[in-house]
């Protein structure tokens, strides 16, 4: 594990850029940026275009390890080049960003209200091909929809059983059990969430640390006992599709726990935009949210 990484997403200030749209996920993130279902014609066309994306933020001059903590990476995009080097390589040496690298492959049916993860058979694999490439640590996202407690621990096991072997693999894996953002049971639902939190955290070993990205609660200050767990490397939060203005604001209420942010960070920039709109807009959208996090 490389040290200075370590210790900059440990104390760092700053937030976590979340660049890691997959093959679900990536035409709505197109569409976002104001790239039409109509610009490409194969899978292969349209993960050019994200690609493109992704580069133009990332070598953008305002997207820097100034405010910038670290970067989660899609396979693919850690798989191909930034500036002449390998994505991951080109984050941490030339901006200096840890990188992260997506892990999961999506989320399976709903079953008593929450999605696990799908299997990953090849995780092994992965996880040396992202070593290979200076990865710190990873990401893997279930979704929990509803209050139950069997669908929530079911959530918490299948998390830490992947997260022991990213530790094990040398890597911090980040655990992010997602509750929707519109559950009608969202407030008990992370209630139920912490208490499972707390009882896996309890069960690693002292010297073992995992970083948590949780949905922006209900209650002001509700991920303290996370954030002061010693078993807790850093506690981030994800935008879960509130606009930016408002994921910012919940963000500045909640102490000590900074952002892991996608569409919230991405909101306002556009294919459209000239080079200096664009690193304009970025820039905007940065500071907003390093602000947020760093309360």
């Amino acid at each position: 594990m490389d040290t200075e990484q370590f210790n900059k997403i440990k104390s760092g200030k700053g937030l976590i850029a979340a660049l890691d749209h997959s093959g679900g996920s990536t035409p709505k993130a197109l569409r976002f940026y104001g790239v039409d279902d109509a610009a490409y014609a194969n899978l292969e066309a349209m993960f050019d275009l994200a690609h493109e994306m992704r580069t133009r933020i990332i070598t953008s001059p305002v997207f820097t390890g100034e405010r910038i903590l670290g970067t989660v990476l899609f396979q693919m995009t850690m798989d191909r080049e930034i500036g002449g080097k390998g994505a991951a390589e080109y984050l941490w040496e030339d901006k200096g960003i840890v990188p992260f690298l997506k892990i999961d492959k999506g989320l399976a049916t709903e079953v008593f209200g929450s999605q696990l993860m799908r299997p990953m058979p090849d995780l092994a694999k992965v996880l040396d091909a992202a070593k290979a490439h200076g990865v710190f640590g990873t990401k893997m996202r279930s979704f929990i929809k509803l209050a139950n407690e069997a669908g929530v621990n079911d959530v918490v096991d299948q998390q830490f059983e992947v997260g022991r072997q990213v530790l094990t693999a040398g890597l911090v894996p980040i655990i992010e059990p997602e509750i929707d953002i519109h559950s009608p049971e969202k407030a008990e639902a992370e209630a139920l969430l912490k208490a499972s939190l707390l009882a896996a955290l309890d069960g690693l070993d002292s010297g073992q640390q995992v970083m948590l990205k949780l949905t922006l609660p209900e209650v002001d200050g509700f991920h303290t006992e996370l954030i002061e767990h010693p078993n807790v490397l850093r506690v981030f939060a994800l935008s879960g599709g509130y606009a930016r203005e408002e994921a910012t604001a919940r963000l500045a209420r909640n102490h000590g726990v900074a952002a892991n942010f996608s569409r919230a960070l991405v909101e306002g920039l556009s294919v459209d935009q000239s080079q200096a709109e664009f690193d304009a807009a970025l820039d905007a959208s940065i500071q907003s949210v390093y602000d947020a996090s760093t309360t």
